[in-house]
């Protein structure tokens, strides 16, 4: 095994989050119908497994949901385990909150206190946490 330094930047053009789900319909309603993140592709029945990748729009960074046909129960998220989005405008942040009330997902209150200071934090279907941070007045 080399044990030469590496001097440069990670090389990779584009990264993707994956998380499996047994709730893949409703995962799906929450980041795209409640956050408004864009669906950039999807599939079924590959070796097993569905899914569908949702993205900001221009960016290569992506979220991929998948759910196995015959995956064991997985076990809950801690409730530090979050997915942060900042938010420029305090009225967008809160259209967003308001959008996945309807959705039957309210604000949760967060573990690190932190968050709550310019933020709304709110549990997908799965127990996985987002906080919609509003950066107006952040430095």
């Amino acid at each position: 095994m080399s044990k030469k330094q590496w001097a440069g930047a990670m090389p990779a053009v584009q990264f993707r989050v994956a998380r499996p789900t047994n709730q893949l319909a409703k995962v799906a309603a929450f980041y795209e119908q409640g956050l408004g993140l864009k669906r950039i592709g999807s599939f079924e029945g590959h070796d097993g497994y569905d899914g569908m990748m949702f993205g900001l729009p221009g960016a290569d960074y992506h979220l991929e949901f998948t759910q196995h046909v015959s995956g064991p129960p997985l076990a809950p998220p801690s409730e530090d385990n979050l997915l942060v989005f900042y938010i420029e405008e305090r009225q967008q942040q809160l259209l967003i909150a308001e959008r996945l009330l309807e959705l039957g997902y309210p604000e949760v209150e967060p573990e690190n206190p932190y968050w709550k200071q310019k933020g709304i934090t709110i549990a997908d279907p799965d127990g996985y946490r987002i906080v919609l941070q509003n950066t107006s007045g952040l430095s």
